[in-house]
């Protein structure tokens, strides 16, 4: 089986949001509900300033510790190395949003419309938030899956197609002629707080 990966080229990335509005549109998200999102920071000093954009998500972790202090085993790797949750087996305790050290996962109480309290749900809001509960539910853990259902269908996750930049590249880790592979290993790929253990599994390439 497969072990899917990403990696993210942060030279290539230039914070343009396409890649949290794929991610919104493709997962039906309530408000304030981004499993992908950009991060900016700027470095330097004036006037030798940069500015720098850092997308993130969940990062399907070899071992996470969101599995770990899951009481219902709702949270598992699935065969293709992908962290997903069984929405039937949470009960919403939240021990995953703690046991996650990147913020990747979100609980929502209920689907809320993006316009204001006393107006009528839309009709593309009323098959949003039906498509939400659907998939992922309401009241319990939710989180990035790497667009399973586009994947069963033999597509790439939302937001790796909707990068403009081209800037994400998703694939097979254990395959070392892949092209996520390949890349990590020429570009000097690194993670995200590589102290906590978990290893995860998207990579970034070094900005310019």
């Amino acid at each position: 089986m497969a072990s899917y990966g990403m990696v993210i080229d942060l030279n290539r990335c230039y914070g343009c949001y396409a890649c949290m509005l794929a991610c919104k549109v493709a997962n039906h998200t309530p408000p304030n509900v981004f499993w992908s999102r950009v991060l900016k920071g700027e470095s330097g000093t004036f006037p030798n300033v940069v500015r720098q954009s850092l997308p993130v998500l969940c990062f399907h972790c070899e071992d996470p510790g969101c599995v770990k202090v899951c009481p219902t085993q709702a949270t598992y790797i699935g065969d293709d190395g992908v962290v997903v949750i069984d929405k039937d087996k949470c009960v919403g305790c939240k021990y995953c949003l703690m046991g996650c050290p990147y913020g990747a996962r979100y609980t929502v109480p209920e689907w809320k419309s993006y316009f204001p309290e006393g107006l009528p749900l839309s009709e593309l809001e009323e098959f949003q938030k039906k498509a939400w509960e659907e998939k992922s539910g309401c009241g319990v853990a939710t989180k990035c899956d790497f667009c399973t259902s586009r994947r069963e269908e033999g597509k790439e996750p939302s937001c790796v197609v909707a990068c403009p930049a081209n800037a994400r590249i998703f694939g097979d880790l254990d395959d070392p002629d892949s092209e996520v592979s390949i890349r990590i290993k020429t570009d000097k790929g690194f993670v995200l707080k590589p102290e906590q253990g978990t290893k995860p599994k998207v990579y970034y390439t070094p900005p310019r």
